[in-house]
């Protein structure tokens, strides 16, 4: 269940994408986070993966945050290439 669920966050494909025959099926992952979310069971397991590295120094989470954003890179493209002129529409 867990990990159909991770699928979907990780890949932010719809529920209906999830590979059938490796995980359960949608509508019982999707009806388990929107009563997990509901319930805070992430909260409560991210409060307590970042206890036991902070108790066993394994990251320091003072100045830590997560950022949901992200940019494509063009493919074979130099991070440092200058951006390439917008092609006119087809008619």
């Amino acid at each position: 269940m867990l990990e159909g669920i991770l699928w979907v966050l990780r890949t932010g494909a719809q529920w209906a994408a999830l590979p059938k025959g490796e995980y359960p099926p949608k509508t019982t992952c999707h009806d388990r986070f929107q009563e997990w979310v509901e319930r805070q069971v992430f909260l409560t397991i991210l409060t307590a993966l970042s206890e036991l590295s902070e108790e066993y120094a394994l990251l320091d989470l003072r100045e830590a945050f997560i950022d949901g954003t992200f940019s494509a890179a063009k493919k074979g493209a130099r991070m440092s290439a200058p951006p390439r002129k917008a092609k006119a529409p087809r008619s």
